[in-house]
C-alpha cells in the first residue's frame, strides 16, 4: 500500500473525518478538478508524452521497477544482477540513485521487491519521471502536469519516512541532480530588494546531499545546519523544519535559510525571501514538502566549523531493578543540563536488551539490562570538558543506585564538523518496512517531575522496548525569531525529539496495522505528558490524530490560507499535508482513489431498522462525483431518532452530519485516479 493510500486510509480508518479539523476549511473549495491516471481516456497520448520529452531535451524517463532484474516475467530480468541489487537494496545510496526507488518498501506497496518469490509490477511507482537538472525542467514538468491534470510527486533521494516521495501513476519530478553548490563569502544579496545579508552562505540545489554540502563548506572552514544521514537532501529536509545535531547552537535548518528558488503550481520560477513573496517563503520553511511548490535551490547560512569532541556513552542497570522507572526518569531529566552545557546528539532508551559487556558490576554476559546510550558531540570543547559535564550525573547515579547503575564514556576529538560527520554519520540500512511515531518534549516536562517523565517513558518502553531520545532542540532552536517561519511552534519549547519505530513484514497488512496501533498507543502517555506540544513532520506517524495541531500547531490556519492562494487547483497533493483536511477520500474495489472537498450536509431517510443502516450499500452515492465509484462501503456516523414515520411502521428518520465512508475492504493494490471536486448531498437508495 502506498503512502497516498495509507494517509487517506488513516483519514478514513484511523481517524474519523468528523474529527478532522473541518473548522480549518473556511475558504470555498476549489472547482472540481479530476486527476487523470494511466489507462483512462484522458491520460496524455503517447504523442503528448513524446513532445513533452522533446521539450525536456530527452530527460523524461519511463521508469522500470528497481527490483525487476530479479523477476523472470519482467523484460529487465537479469539473474546475474539480481544478487547485487538485493544487496544494494539495503543501502541508502541505491535508492537515492534510482529515479523511483524509496528507502522504505511499503511506500511502493511492495510491488517489486528484489525477491523472485514475490510479485513484480510497476503499479506502485510513478508512470513517468522527469530527471530535472534545471529549474526550467521543473517548470516544464509542473506546466505539463497542470495542463493534463496528471498527479505530481517529488522525489530527491527517497529518504522520506512518511512516503511523500512516491505515488503510483504520477509524473514524478526527480530533483537528485539539482545538486550545484556555490559559496558566498562575507555576504549574500537577496533577489528583488537587493538587501545585503551579512555573513557567509551557500546556495545549493534542492537535491544536494547534506554529506556533500558538509564536505564542500569544509573547504572554507564552514558548515551548515544539516541532517545526520549523508543522503538527506535539503529540499524535503528544510520544508519539514530540519533538526540537526548543530541545532541546539544554531537553530533548525529552516531557521538558517536566506532564500529559496521554487517553481509554484502556476509554473512560475520564483526566488522568494523575507522581502519578496514573504508568505510563501514563510510557508516553505517548515510547512511541509510537496505542498506549496517544487524547490529547486536554496541559500543557507554557513557557520564556522567547530572542533568536535565525540562522546560515546552507555549507562545501564539490571532490567529487573525495582527502581528502573526512577532511573529512566532521572537520566532523561538531565537532558536539559547536558544540552545547556553544550552536548547534543542522538541517544536511545531501552528497558530490555543484552548487556554491553561481561563481568561488570551491574551486568554479565548473560544478563538483560536496561540501557541509556548514544552518540553526542561537544563543540569547541575538549574531552576533559565532556567528562566534567557528565560528572554530576555519574555521581548522582552512584549515590542513588549505589553501584547498581554504571556509566561508560569514550571520547574522540576531531578538527572539524565534516571530519566528525564522515565517521559518525547515520549508517543504518535501507529497505524493509516500518512506521515511526514521535513527540517533542519541552523543557518544563524534562525539568519537572522525574516520576511523571519516567512513567511516560516507561509506558512507551513497555510496548516497544526502545525509544530514541534526540537532543536536538534547546537554546538555539528557542532563540529563533518568533513566527519567522512555519516550523511547528512546539519546537520553540522543545529540548528533546523522542521517537520510536516498529517494523513489519511485507504483504502483511495485519502486521502493518498492528505496528501502527502499537506505536500510537505506546506514545499516548507522552502525548498526555506534553498536551501542548506536537511532533516533527519529517519523522512521525502519518496517522496522528489531530495531525494539523500535532505537526503545525497554531501555524496551520495561515498555512492553509497560503495553500489555497498559491495552489487553488490542487496541482500538488500529498498526505498528511496542508490542505488535505478540506478533502474527503473514498476508495472503490479496483483501487481508484477519489477525493472531494468536504462540506457539511444533511441527509434524511426512512429505514426500517436503525441497526441495519451501517450495512447499507449506497449504490447511487457517486452520482455527483463521477467518475469515482464505490463498490462497497459502510457508514459510520452518530444519529438520533427523529420520529416514527406517518404510517407508524416503526421506521426511524435519521439525521446525519459529516458522514464518513469507510472502505469495507481495506486491502489495496495501487492507487489510480485522483479526483478533486465539490461534495454535494447524496441520494440514498
Amino acid at each position: 500500500m502506498t503512502i497516498l493510500q495509507r494517509a487517506q486510509l488513516a483519514i478514513l480508518s484511523v481517524l474519523s473525518l468528523s474529527e478532522l479539523a473541518n473548522s480549518h476549511c473556511t475558504s470555498p473549495p476549489p472547482p472540481p478538478a479530476c486527476k487523470t491516471y494511466p489507462g483512462s481516456s484522458d491520460w496524455p497520448s503517447n504523442h503528448a508524452w513524446s513532445k513533452f520529452n522533446e521539450t525536456l531535451g530527452g530527460k523524461l524517463i519511463r521508469p522500470v521497477p528497481p527490483g525487476a532484474v530479479c523477476h523472470p516475467d519482467q523484460t529487465d530480468y537479469d539473474d546475474a544482477r539480481c544478487s547485487n541489487v538485493a544487496k544494494a537494496w539495503k543501502t541508502y545510496d541505491f535508492h537515492a540513485s534510482n529515479p523511483v526507488s524509496v528507502m522504505t518498501d511499503q511506500f511502493a506497496n511492495f510491488t517489486c521487491l528484489p525477491d523472485k518469490a514475490t510479485p513484480c509490477s510497476p503499479a506502485g511507482y510513478p508512470a513517468y519521471v522527469v530527471n530535472a537538472t534545471s529549474a526550467e525542467d521543473v517548470k516544464n514538468a509542473v506546466d505539463f502536469a497542470r495542463t493534463h491534470k496528471v498527479l505530481i510527486n517529488v522525489k530527491s533521494t527517497g529518504h522520506d519516512y512518511i512516503g511523500r516521495s512516491n505515488a503510483p501513476g504520477t509524473l514524478s519530478i526527480w530533483t537528485r541532480y539539482l545538486n550545484g553548490m556555490l559559496y558566498h563569502a562575507g555576504q549574500f544579496r537577496l533577489e528583488g530588494s537587493g538587501r545585503i545579508i551579512a555573513g557567509n552562505a551557500a546556495t545549493v540545489g534542492a537535491g544536494t546531499h547534506v554529506g556533500d554540502i558538509y564536505n564542500f563548506t569544509d573547504v572554507y572552514n564552514q558548515t551548515i545546519v544539516g541532517g545526520g544521514a549523508k543522503t538527506v537532501s535539503v529540499g524535503g529536509y528544510v520544508t519539514g523544519g530540519g533538526h540537526s545535531i548543530l541545532a541546539p547552537r544554531y537553530g533548525l535548518a529552516a531557521d538558517n535559510v536566506l532564500q529559496i528558488q521554487v517553481v509554484t503550481p502556476d509554473g512560475r520560477i520564483r526566488d522568494v525571501n523575507e522581502d519578496r513573496d514573504g508568505d510563501l517563503f514563510w510557508a516553505l520553511r517548515g510547512g511541509g514538502g510537496s505542498t506549496f511548490g517544487v524547490i529547486t535551490s536554496m541559500t543557507l547560512k554557513t557557520h564556522a566549523s567547530p572542533r568536535i569532541t565525540a562522546v560515546e556513552f552507555a549507562m545501564d542497570a539490571h532490567a529487573s531493578d525495582p527502581q528502573l522507572r526512577e532511573y529512566i526518569g532521572y537520566v532523561s531529566s538531565q537532558a536539559t543540563h547536558l544540552m545547556n552545557a553544550g552536548l547534543s546528539g542522538y541517544t536511545f532508551l531501552s528497558n530490555s536488551m543484552p548487556s554491553f559487556a561481561s563481568g561488570t558490576a551491574t551486568s554479565g554476559s548473560n544478563d538483560t539490562i536496561a540501557a541509556i546510550a548514544g552518540s553526542l558531540i561537544l563543540q569547541d570543547q575538549t574531552a576533559q570538558d565532556a567528562l566534567r559535564i557528565l560528572r554530576p550525573l555519574n555521581e548522582t547515579l552512584h549515590q542513588r543506585w549505589k553501584g547498581r547503575a554504571n556509566i561508560r564514556v569514550a571520547t574522540t576529538e576531531y578538527t572539524s564538523f565534516a571530519a566528525w560527520f564522515n565517521t559518525h554519520h547515520d549508517q543504518g540500512t535501507a529497505g524493509g518496512s516500518f512506521w515511526l511515531v514521535s513527540r517533542l518534549i519541552p523543557e518544563d516536562k524534562l525539568t519537572g517531575s522525574e516520576q511523571e517523565l519516567g512513567e511516560a517513558l516507561w509506558s512507551a518502553l513497555q510496548s516497544i522496548g526502545s525509544v530514541q531520545f534526540f537532543l536536538v532542540g534547546g537554546k538555539g532552536v528557542q532563540a529563533a525569531k518568533p513566527g519567522v517561519n512555519a516550523v511547528n511552534p512546539a519546537w520553540r519549547k522543545a529540548y528533546v525529539h523522542a521517537l520510536a519505530a516498529r517494523g513489519f513484514q511485507p504483504f502483511n497488512e495485519t502486521a502493518s496495522r498492528e505496528a501502527v496501533k502499537t506505536l500510537d498507543e505506546s506514545f499516548e502517555a507522552l502525548r498526555a505528558l506534553t498536551p501542548d506540544s506536537g511532533a516533527y513532520i519529517n519523522e512521525a506517524l502519518p496517522f496522528e490524530r489531530n495531525w494539523q495541531e500535532t505537526f503545525w500547531g497554531a501555524n496551520y490556519e495561515r498555512l492553509l490560507q497560503i495553500k489555497r492562494h498559491i495552489d487553488p487547483e490542487d496541482v500538488l497533493w500529498c498526505a498528511p499535508c496542508v490542505g488535505i483536511d478540506c478533502q474527503r477520500s473514498v476508495f472503490r474495489e479496483n483501487d481508484v482513489v477519489c477525493i472531494v472537498h468536504e462540506t457539511n450536509y444533511e441527509l434524511t431517510k426512512i429505514v426500517k431498522s436503525h441497526h441495519g443502516i451501517f450495512n447499507h450499500l449506497l449504490a447511487r452515492v457517486t452520482a455527483n462525483i463521477k467518475p469515482c465509484k464505490i463498490q462497497s462501503a459502510r457508514i459510520r456516523s452518530s444519529f438520533r431518532h427523529r420520529s416514527k414515520d406517518a404510517a407508524g411502521s416503526g421506521a426511524y428518520r435519521l439525521h446525519y452530519r459529516r458522514i464518513t465512508i469507510r472502505n469495507s475492504d481495506l486491502s489495496f493494490r495501487a492507487a489510480s485516479p485522483l479526483c478533486i471536486g465539490t461534495m454535494t448531498p447524496w441520494a440514498m437508495v
